[in-house]
């Protein structure tokens, strides 16, 4: 059982159809900003011809480092996003409720990660391969969330636990020599390494372990605890996220700067000053790096804290993604994986050629140049506005229990 000295937590009413729910437009904004910025990573790898390796400095171009680079900042917000509205989620419900809803949210999450993400990732119907990517990053973690919820831990003990947690599982960088890599407990929660790797389960099917565990359950946790801020005078709540975002981003500078600690590769000195600047941002994603998460969160609390004020047009327009940011998720697969297929046999391939890559349809001698990559991103989010406006009305206007897990 975890206990604290904090303030008890004080079981709100329970969710009924006559509660209301209340959204933060802030919050949904920056949902937005990452459903927008994130096809053009997953549109890259299906859709860009050769598929070059976006990070690596001796073959890459700078416009294609970038193009990667900016999605760095979608995985940590979309976990982080998750921990906060999991805390608001709390106050319209009791303890045991707030529980069990994450437990069953985050089961439910594993459930779509390998069933329907994967569908549509790799188009096979009988599951030969089955990639455990951020959905099951989030699903994972809510439900140790939900477990530590359940243990009547305060906010700020799991705020304490998320900090031990993404401040320190870099140490183990320092302290192992690799061999305990091939241990699968130990992959599955520290040490997984992006898709390098196919485990076998049998029968022919492999699974790959892209995103461990335990780092990313130490951002929910984080995002869980600065959601109480949203109980706080907003004045003040700006300062707070805007002094966190700054300390993080200035934990990055000094850390990465001097090679200190927090990301197994080392940046260095390139070829002129922009590839050094490439290398200096060129941190680890795979599992994610503690300088990796300061950047990517750090920019993330910044936005979060300075867009609290009056909205325009078209940032009204990106809160539209942000108000239904699981069912953009889901659909956008499809969509990039149909447009695809579409190019696929456009351009003259056939169907043997189909399964020869890390993605269905997406072989090394077809693709598009990166703007082509643009133009297909831009039609994408386009097309996407209206069944996600659609969505987001109706979730305004119905109160089915469902809703609560899309």
């Amino acid at each position: 059982m975890v206990t604290s000295t904090a303030a008890p937590f004080v079981p709100q009413r329970p969710l009924t159809a006559a509660t209301p729910k209340t959204r933060i437009p802030s919050i949904d904004l920056l949902r937005g900003i990452v459903m927008l910025i994130m096809p053009i990573d997953h549109l890259r790898d299906m859709l860009h011809f050769g598929h070059p390796f976006a990070t690596d400095l001796h073959t890459t171009t700078p416009i294609l480092f970038f193009t990667r680079w900016i999605t760095h900042l979608c995985a940590p917000a979309f976990v982080f996003l998750s921990g906060v509205s999991a805390y608001l989620a709390g106050k319209r419900r009791t303890r045991g409720e707030l529980a069990g809803f994450l437990v069953k949210r985050g089961t439910w999450l594993l459930f779509i990660e390998v069933f329907v993400i994967n569908l549509a990732v790799e188009v096979d119907p009988l599951y030969h391969l089955i990639v455990l990517q951020v959905i099951w990053a989030i699903g994972g973690s809510m439900i140790l969330l939900g477990v530590l919820v359940w243990a009547k831990a305060s906010p700020r003990v799991i705020g304490a636990i998320g900090l031990v947690i993404f401040l320190g599982h870099n140490i183990i960088d320092v302290l192992h020599n690799g061999t305990i890599d091939n241990n699968p407990i130990w992959r599955l929660f520290v040490s997984a390494a992006g898709f390098g790797r196919q485990d076998p389960i049998g029968h022919g099917r492999y699974f790959v372990l892209a995103y461990a565990l335990l780092p990313w359950t130490g951002v929910m946790l984080l995002g869980y605890a600065i959601g109480t801020l949203y109980s706080q005078d907003a004045a003040k709540r700006k300062r707070t996220m805007t002094t966190i975002g700054l300390a993080l981003l200035a934990f990055f500078v000094v850390f990465r700067a001097f090679n200190i600690y927090g990301d197994p590769a080392p940046w260095s000195v390139q070829k002129n000053f922009l590839f050094s600047v490439m290398s200096f941002l060129n941190v680890t994603k795979y599992p994610c790096s503690l300088l990796y998460l300061c950047v990517t969160l750090g920019i993330s609390l910044l936005i979060l804290a300075n867009t609290e004020g009056p909205t325009n047009r078209l940032l009204r327009s990106v809160i539209v993604y942000g108000n239904v940011p699981f069912f953009y998720y889901i659909v956008h697969w499809f969509l990039a994986q149909s447009i695809t297929i579409i190019l696929f046999f456009s351009l003259g391939h056939h169907m043997s050629e189909a399964y020869h890559s890390d993605f269905a349809f997406s072989t090394n001698t077809f693709g598009l140049p990166l703007p082509g990559v643009y133009g297909i991103w831009l039609l994408l989010v386009t097309v996407l506005y209206f069944p996600c406006r659609w969505f987001r009305n109706y979730k305004k206007t119905h109160r089915q229990w469902w809703l609560s897990y899309l």
